[in-house]
């Protein structure tokens, strides 16, 4: 096999989730220094959601279609710049609506594709996976702590500049990554897909994600926002932010020896579990500092253990000419349409019944998803390939 490109796969993750350790703990306190309320901002953040659920299964498609999924990465990340350029002239809620919907159509379409990228690099290595993936955490930690003490002595309205900065090392990054080997397109790729994805269990599997990143929403948009409310200082939520991420690194680098001793299906389901565990806290008592310490560490579950379970399971369920379609699908599914309607709701839920009930919430809607991991999740029993 030729000699894995560590730097240039790990670099893309780095600078890909440093762009979110800026983005998601700081742009809904970019969005409340314009003055719009809860209601506004989490419909604006769910956009960033929103374009998942289309963007990503029209790039899979076309990637799994004629095999140029680097030239996709490129290109998104390239006008993805572009686009977001366009930020800097908008002060009011549709303008910004605009330019989100715009640079996160084609941002949200990258990373499914350079996740099979990546997996393509790593042939039968892909217990390698997380020592590459954690790097993406390293950089959100990063971005989320540099990001956080700069905004203690300036104005976050300099957050666009900062973004932009990023956005651009993303793509100079892309620029470097060689193409993995391809596979030829085939006319039986979507009729493949369909027959894969309508299996009981692999239905179970996305509502699943689904269920998790919808409770996430209210996370996503107002942790921030709550954690100012109780006293934290910026600097203060972006090391709060940081401690989860922080965990979610640890989680990554033992992740392929905790796959092997207790399976996926029962991390799946402990994950679960201590994902209801870490909303109940967040809505009990988030003026507690050492209780949302320990909040912050349930971040290796709900998101470390669930994710890298949910990549695992999307390439134990689809074969190598539908992984594109499969990574693209649990994106949007999960990330794009569960994390846009819990970013929606959870902005009615903030203004109607407050923080605590907004949390609380988000752990019950977690608890339907470990009756149906319980029930339904049990990949032994399903044949990657049954077409």
């Amino acid at each position: 096999m030729v000699s894995l490109p560590y730097a240039q796969l790990s670099g893309f993750y780095f600078f890909y989730f440093a762009l979110l350790g800026a983005l998601v703990p700081y742009w809904s306190l970019y969005l409340k220094s314009y003055g719009f309320g809860a209601e506004t901002i989490g419909i604006l953040m769910a956009l960033l959601h929103a374009t998942r659920i289309v963007a990503p299964n029209i790039w899979g498609w076309l990637a799994d279609k004629t095999g140029q999924r680097l030239r996709i990465v490129q290109a998104g990340s390239f006008v993805t710049c572009l686009i977001f350029v366009a930020i800097f002239w908008q002060d009011d809620a549709l303008g910004i609506a605009m330019v989100m919907l715009g640079f996160s159509f084609f941002w949200n379409a990258v990373l499914p594709q350079f996740e099979v990228i990546t997996l393509s690099h790593l042939g039968e290595k892909r217990d390698r996976y997380s020592r590459i993936r954690l790097w993406g955490s390293i950089g959100f930690i990063v971005a989320v702590l540099a990001v956080g003490w700069v905004f203690d002595w300036i104005s976050v309205r300099a957050l666009p500049i900062i973004m932009l900065v990023i956005m651009v090392l993303i793509w100079i990054n892309s620029l470097f990554v060689p193409a993995p080997p391809v596979l030829a397109a085939s006319k039986e790729v979507g009729d493949g897909f369909l027959k894969l994805l309508l299996r009981p269990q692999v239905i179970a599997f996305f509502v699943i994600c689904f269920l998790v990143q919808f409770s996430h929403g209210a996370y996503y948009t107002f942790y921030s926002v709550l954690m100012e409310s109780v006293g934290f200082s910026r600097g203060e939520i972006g090391v709060l932010w940081a401690i989860g991420v922080v965990a979610e690194v640890v989680i990554f680098i033992y992740m392929h020896s905790l796959i092997q001793r207790f399976g996926l299906r029962w991390i799946m389901i402990i994950s679960l579990m201590l994902c209801v565990v870490r909303w109940l806290m967040i809505g009990l008592w988030p003026e507690e500092l050492v209780l949302m310490v320990v909040a912050q560490t349930l971040h290796a579950a709900t998101f470390g253990t669930l994710h890298a379970v949910g990549i695992a399971l999307v390439h134990h369920y689809f074969t190598d000419k539908t992984h594109g379609q499969g990574q693209a699908l649990f994106s949007s599914f999960g990330f794009g349409a569960g994390g846009a309607l819990g970013a929606v709701v959870s902005g009615y839920l903030w203004d109607g019944l407050g923080g605590s009930w907004t949390f609380y919430v988000s752990a019950a809607v977690v608890a339907v998803a470990i009756v149906l991991a319980l029930v339904w999740i049990r990949p032994e029993k399903v044949q990657q390939n049954p077409v």
